[in-house]
């Protein structure tokens, strides 16, 4: 019995650890905070759309990092939280993000580790 108890926590820590490696690279991307329905649907961004932005967070449309060049990071929940959370304070305000990248079946994703206003 002691055997199987055993082999039983061994199965489940290797099944946790497993499920909390992510496979990625670091890195550290700048750009604006936008809400994906109004800017994605109709190319709404700026200082001008930011009440518009925070009422779509609120209501639970995602957030998403649209760097320099035009390409757009949506932020990829790889502890099970909400992201906008992370986000809502910078939105629309231009930020520095450091995290683990992601792309799949065309999306590009940031596991966000600390994001912070950039100069």
């Amino acid at each position: 019995m002691t055997k199987r108890v055993l082999m039983l926590a061994i199965l489940l820590t290797a099944f946790a650890v497993a499920h909390d490696e992510h496979a990625g690279k670091p890195v550290t991307i700048v750009g604006t905070v936008v809400d994906t329905g109004c800017y994605v649907s109709h190319d709404s961004k700026g200082e001008a759309h930011a009440k518009c932005a925070a009422a779509c967070a609120r209501n639970g449309v995602p957030l998403a990092i649209l760097d320099d060049h035009g390409t757009l990071y949506m932020p990829i929940a790889v502890e099970h939280k909400d992201q906008n959370a992370k986000l809502i304070p910078f939105i629309e305000k231009r930020v520095k993000v450091a995290g683990t990248e992601f792309q799949k079946g065309g999306l590009k994703g940031i596991a966000i580790k600390t994001v912070e206003a950039a100069q």
